[in-house]
């Protein structure tokens, strides 16, 4: 598989919530092992140094992989081939949550607008007494053992079914839906470089600290109140919690709406629960039932044995620590966002892993206690697939139930549209670098090298450096520096250079055996993280910093040095706060109308308390990924509700997005949601916009919901029709204390024409207007994104929504712009497109252009090498692109079965393409609509075939008005929105040999659609 992206190349890291497994050298599924070409006859040349398809272990830095010899626990199926297995079953009748009268007797349950739930009522217990009482005769009907019951925020039950148990289920009127039971897993992100020495460090962002609310100078904690989050309980459905941490040791009495209790269990007393954690339970009756056990290394009861859940409950509300010291070094005042707020645990995952049947047990009991927050810094591999899960239903009751939902977006950002937690009730949180936590790297030979390290470095003078492969065993991991791998003779008193494997593993060896540090690479790439180990690391997480050390090591085998010393220049980041590279980025593949992230928080290098069962005894970490960005806003909204206890849990959530602020290095809410979360803002925020609780039950019923005309702080038009407009309304209300007059503007939308009417709106304190906002695409390109904002803004006040609109031309793509354009190329033979609008259609093309193709030779460098435009082994040809060119399409081929040749396309250093299929040499990169300049292929022999290696390179670059070898574009005369319609382009006279590449256009009642890159193929034996 070949990547479009700049840097977002599926070969490097593809982090699953699921798996986490690092595919080193090729671009094909993680975890699939390939075999590389062989070594070159003659030459007595090994499977290279990073061989196509070889699998490594990643280490989590979220906790869930953390103890020495842990594993992320291998999740036992909830259902097998014959349809049998653990289901979720939905019942027809609403939760307490949602019932609102109706059946003969029973009183309604559901609370009114601006009040809770009180779950411990007269008329809750008869309700619940009926859905129990429904819910017997439904599984008695159907022959089945109620697994767990929910009652609260879902009705419904989890239950082991055969195929026909689900089928008879299924056609049960007193049954709403039912669903095979999914696993689920905290995003992960891969490890980071860690070091430790002797000098002080920067520190990493603490724990989720805002100086206006949480605590004063030095760390030093504020009068307890609404400022940090007294009288709230935030529940946190995870790994569970490690009692003991200084950042819960406080008594404190429970909320009187507090309805929780304390369930012990293995090493999980009743005293545990001291009031700042006001209760725990856990939740495991799908993984008893599949596995008859717990993952080994954990405990049945609300005890962390990883991490994770003690990470994330002490981020959003811990207390505050004066000094915070972790492997003997001091870090700092740490304190959680609010940290007068109590805790109620909620342990859903074992081993980092959980069943969402266990999952909604959990969002069931925590509304039925009372907690007024929930964080859930869970998530899916690769992001939400459908809308309306079981999970999403029973937050959206929880939300009619006055609870607050934060939860991470994912660690996926090596592709766009992977969001976990989608859903529009939820405000889903997306992470932000907050500290730099720069080191530098100086080889020998001057050159300068900017990673990452949480630890004090040496720095002073160089010392020898020397490659872990050159110094252990190969066949036992030396090119990773795995235990036992290397050789204490050849690394005393050096500095090792080590492929990304085993982190923490890969130091350990390095200290045990003499080494004076490590610096860590990775070949593919890779997100940039840090953590903290016990001995100098530093991690160079790009690909180019990856080519440049490894070629530095290969020209100096033998005298290699090298300098580490704590800070850099800053080039590591565009700036702080800036979106982190691996959070996961919109847009939402399920509902184009739906904009995610809503915002982002500080989400990297975040120390906080852990479980010292599974980080190695400490008790405090940094942990980085979308899981410490959630809490961030989970103790905000926490706050916030403290501050405004009449605020639903939509104004909650549109105060955060309407005040966040912008990040460094992008504005485009694709990335970045609305923005950095500005708390002091989010107090006093003017206006908000949020959706009624009617509207949001209908998007939950509808089975392809889109949302753009939710009443939500944003808007997306993901696949809008560029040929009309597109009319929406926003309701905006006043929950200031004043009169205020609000005058709408517009930023960015380039080509857009959007209008808002009224202009201005005046609104007493309380009162709210209805604005109607028409956009139009205008001069906007098709199937691209154009992004910007409306910000109404009075004296005092101002409120901003994020618009991200993109008219769908010839395909529909679940996908932002930065990744492969499929259905863009296309062969004139069978062609076909998809239009996003209904009318008449024409079209045009430039005709045939042939690829040029020229015969290179070039010296073999590293036989299983890490790619660097400067080394031996890399051909660079350049290629100038003028203006008005539709595309620009480059090809490798070489006649050498022995040799893998992958080929990179760049603008200047800016990477446009990368194909490195390792089965293959005949790579394609291309760039449809480029701007004009100077571009430069490289092609890279990671495997030659012997000393000298021969290839061919062709080129075409097709322009947009150009006017090639004649052909005849077929196409209908009218088309459909979302129909696909077949076309042709065949040459009007016979072609020579050879590939030919062409351009088509299509228009529609005279707007321009940019079409395809189309070729064809000629010759003489066909």
């Amino acid at each position: 598989m070949a990547t479009g992206t700049s840097g977002n190349r599926l070969r490097r890291l593809a982090i699953p919530t699921l798996v986490v497994a690092l595919v080193t050298g090729t671009t094909g599924v993680a975890g699939t092992a390939s075999a590389a070409p062989a070594g070159p006859a003659g030459t007595g040349a090994s499977a290279g140094y990073f061989t196509a398809g070889s699998d490594r272990k990643v280490t989590l830095t979220d906790g869930a992989d953390r103890r020495p010899g842990g594993k992320r626990a291998a999740t036992p199926r909830a259902v097998d081939e014959t349809g049998s297995g653990t289901y979720v079953v939905e019942l027809a009748e609403e939760p307490l949550t949602t019932y609102a009268g109706g059946v003969a007797g029973l009183a309604r349950t559901r609370p009114a607008a601006g009040n809770r739930l009180d779950a411990s009522s007269t008329p809750s217990q008869a309700y619940r007494r009926h859905l129990d009482a429904q819910r017997a005769a439904v599984a008695a009907a159907a022959g089945v053992k109620v697994n767990a019951a929910y009652t609260t925020a879902f009705n419904g039950f989890s239950a082991k079914l055969t195929a026909q148990q689900a089928t008879t289920l299924r056609a049960d009127k007193r049954v709403r839906a039912v669903t095979a039971s999914r696993a689920l897993g905290t995003p992960s992100t891969p490890p980071p470089a860690t070091t430790t020495t002797a000098a002080t460090p920067t520190p990493a962002t603490p724990t989720g600290v805002d100086p206006s609310t949480a605590t004063g100078p030095a760390g030093r904690p504020v009068t307890p109140g609404p400022a940090t989050g007294a009288g709230m309980v935030i529940g946190v459905l995870d790994t569970g919690i490690w009692p003991e941490s200084a950042s819960f040791a406080k008594t404190m009495p429970a909320p009187a709406s507090w309805h929780g209790t304390c369930q012990t269990g293995v090493a999980f007393a009743a005293e545990h629960c001291n009031g700042k954690i006001v209760g725990a339970r856990y939740f495991a009756d799908t993984w008893l039932a599949g596995g008859g056990s717990v993952p080994e290394g954990e405990v049945l009861s609300p005890r962390d044995m990883a991490g994770h859940g003690t990470h994330t409950a002490s981020t959003a509300a811990g207390l505050p620590i004066s000094d915070v010291t972790i492997d003997g070094r001091r870090f700092g005042p740490v304190s959680g966002v609010a940290p007068d707020a109590q805790i109620a645990v909620y342990k859903v995952l074992w081993g980092g892993m959980g069943f969402d049947a266990d999952i909604i047990a959990g969002i069931d009991a925590a509304v039925a206690d009372g907690v007024q927050v929930l964080n859930f810094s869970i998530g899916s591999d690769l992001g939400d697939w459908e809308a309306n899960t079981p999970i999403g239903v029973a937050f959206l009751n929880a939300t009619l139930a006055g609870v607050f939902v934060a939860a991470s977006a994912g660690n996926t950002g090596i592709v766009s549209g992977a969001i976990s937690n989608a859903a529009p009730w939820v405000t889903t949180v997306g992470a932000a670098v907050t500290n730099l936590d720069e080191a530098t790297v100086k080889l020998g030979d001057g050159t300068k090298l900017v990673g990452g390290s949480l630890d004090a470095l040496p720095g002073g003078a160089a010392r020898p450096m020397v490659f872990g492969d050159q110094a252990g065993s190969a066949d036992l991991g030396a090119v990773y520096c795995e235990p036992g791998s290397l050789d204490p003779a050849k690394i005393k008193g050096r500095v090792v250079a080590c492929a990304l494997s085993d982190l923490f593993g890969s130091a350990n060896e390095i200290k045990a055996k003499g080494g004076a540090g490590m610096v860590v690479f990775d070949p593919v790439g890779n997100y940039r993280i840090n953590s903290i180990s016990n001995f100098p690391v530093v991690y160079l997480p790009t690909e180019k910093q990856a080519g440049t050390l490894f070629n530095y090591l290969m020209r100096h085998p033998t005298d290699a040095t090298v300098s580490l010393r704590t800070g850099g220049d800053g080039s590591s980041v565009p700036g702080v706060p800036s979106v982190a590279d691996f959070s996961s980025t919109g847009p939402d593949k399920v509902a184009t109308g739906i904009l995610k992230p809503d915002l982002v928080a500080p989400g990297s290098d975040i120390i906080a308390a852990v479980s010292p069962a599974g980080n190695f005894g400490r008790q405090y970490d940094a942990y980085s990924g979308t899981s410490m960005a959630s809490p961030y806003v989970a103790g905000a909204a926490a706050v916030l509700r403290a501050t405004h206890p009449q605020w639903s849990p939509g104004t909650v959530a549109s105060a955060l997005r309407t005040t966040a602020t912008d990040t460094v290095g992008t504005t485009s809410p694709l990335d970045q949601g609305s923005g950095f979360v500005n708390l002091a803002g989010a107090k006093d925020p003017g206006l908000v916009i949020a959706p009624t609780a009617a509207d949001l039950i209908e998007f939950s019923e509808t089975a392809e919901p889109d949302g753009k005309a939710l009443n939500l702080p944003a808007i997306s038009l993901r696949e809008y029709d560029g040929t009309r407009p597109v009319t929406l309304t926003r309701t905006l209300t006043n929950v200031g204390k004043a009169r205020e007059t609000y005058r709408s503007s517009l930023s960015g939308l380039a080509g857009m024409k959007v209008n808002v009417s009224p202009a201005s709106v005046t609104l007493a304190p309380g009162a709210s207007a209805t604005v109607t906002i028409t956009l139009r695409r205008g001069s906007a390109p098709w199937d691209r994104f154009v992004t910007g904002s409306i910000t109404w803004r009075g004296k005092v006040h101002s409120a901003r929504i994020p618009v991200a609109a993109r008219p769908w031309g010839i395909t529909p793509r679940p996908y932002g712009d930065d990744g492969e354009e499929f259905g863009r190329m296309a062969n004139g033979a069978f062609g076909s497109v998809q239009p996003g609008f209904t009318g008449p259609l024409a079209a045009r093309s430039t005709g045939y252009t042939p690829m040029r193709r020229t015969s290179y030779s070039m010296p073999a460098g590293v036989y299983g090498g890490v790619f660097d435009p400067s080394a031996t082994g890399v051909k660079k040809v350049d290629f100038t692109v003028p203006a008005n060119t539709a595309g620009i399409v480059v090809e490798t081929s070489t006649a050498d079965p022995n040799t893998n040749l992958d080929l990179y396309l760049y603008k200047g250093d800016t990477l446009i393409y990368s194909s490195d299929r390792f089965w293959t040499s005949a790579e394609q990169a291309y760039k449809f609509l480029p701007e004009p300049g100077r571009y430069t292929a490289y092609v890279f022999a990671q495997f030659p075939g012997g000393p000298v290696v021969d290839f061919e390179l062709g080129h075409a670059i097709i322009g947009r008005n150009a006017t090639y070898a004649d052909a005849t574009l077929t196409l209908p005369g009218t088309v459909q929105r979302g129909s696909t319609v077949g076309f042709t382009l065949k040459p009007d006279k016979p072609l020579p040999d050879g590939d030919f590449w062409a351009y088509t256009e299509l228009s529609t009642n005279g707007s321009v659609i940019p079409g395809n890159l189309v070729y064809t193929q000629q010759s003489s034996w066909q």
